[in-house]
């Protein structure tokens, strides 16, 4: 049960309907029309320009945040974890092992990688420079490059059964650090930015989903069942942070001016401007589950498997 509803954020998009699309070739992505209402499950910024994935190979484009374009993708892999490391050069990756790069922005895209019929789902991407990266997900399937995604090769992060659990959501700390939420409470930990590694368990049971490095030097994991917890010393301890909810929380982040959003299922969304040490509630009237957001200039603009839910 614990490694289903792990994966239950990814898969869940599976079981709902899929946007209206024109057919498009067998391993192109279906041409959708209307972008906005694709499901997504991840979101990063390229510069200025948003740039969510999401289910079918989607890749949608914003530059004002309100209206949206599809970018042309050479895969049909469900898309979870998207990663720009500036303006122009970004990696996405999802089911099937699939990884796919960009130099331009998004606007087009090439495939990296990709194992049909395996069932091995990414989860997370991450890359520390134009070189070195990272890809995470189910059952401790770990993928590393030092080519820039030309080339990947299977890694093994942690010994014995600790290294089956399913890494969930890749986040950089302080300096080399570099933290993955994952199963069972799990939190990982690298001080050389993913060369080694150690899991650190925090006492709580459920999975973590998402998590976030903090300006005042503290870090955030967030998952099942609401549980939120906090550490103030690079990760290697953590101490359990009220949330209020027991809806399972799907993304964060920090916006300049200090605020913490951390949102989740059945439109739950928790703030805190106290670094992360308290949160208020909030319930979106429709309870949309929120997959991703990101922080644009004048406020955020939130994603579901519905698609754009919400700009604020």
């Amino acid at each position: 049960m614990q490694r289903f509803l792990a994966l239950a954020l990814s898969t869940l998009l599976l079981v709902i309907a899929a946007p209206a699309a024109v057919v498009a070739a067998p391993d192109q992505a279906p041409r959708l029309s209307n972008p906005a209402r694709a499901p997504i499950l991840g979101a990063t910024l390229a510069g200025t320009r948003i740039v969510a994935v999401g289910d079918y190979g989607t890749v949608i484009l914003s530059d004002d945040g309100r209206t949206f374009r599809q970018s042309p993708v050479p895969t049909r892999a469900p898309l979870t974890s998207v990663f720009f490391l500036d303006a122009k050069r970004g990696w996405a990756a999802g089911h099937d092992g699939t990884i796919i790069g960009t130099d331009d922005g998004g606007e087009t895209w090439r495939l990296l990688r990709e194992e049909r019929g395996k069932e091995r789902a990414l989860l997370s991407i991450w890359f520390e420079d134009a070189s070195h990266g990272l890809a995470v997900g189910q059952f401790g399937l770990a993928l590393a490059t030092t080519d820039g995604g030309v080339t990947w090769q299977e890694r093994r992060l942690l010994e014995g059964e600790a290294g089956e659990m399913h890494l969930l959501h890749l986040f950089r700390g302080p300096a080399r650090l570099l933290l993955i939420a994952a199963e069972a409470g799990n939190v990982l930990r690298s001080e050389d930015a993913g060369a080694t590694w150690q899991a650190i368990a925090t006492g709580n049971k459920g999975s973590f989903w998402t998590g976030v490095a903090l300006a005042d030097g503290g870090l955030l994991v967030a998952g099942l069942r609401g549980h939120v917890f906090r550490s103030q010393d690079q990760g290697r301890s953590w101490q359990k942070v009220p949330s209020g909810t027991q809806q399972s929380l799907t993304t964060a982040w920090q916006a300049p001016d200090g605020t913490v959003r951390l949102l989740g299922l059945s439109g739950i969304t928790l703030t805190s401007h106290d670094q992360g040490q308290s949160f208020t509630a909030s319930t979106r009237p429709d309870r949309a589950s929120f997959t991703s957001g990101v922080v644009v200039p004048g406020g955020e603009v939130h994603f579901s498997i519905l698609g754009v839910v919400e700009r604020r």
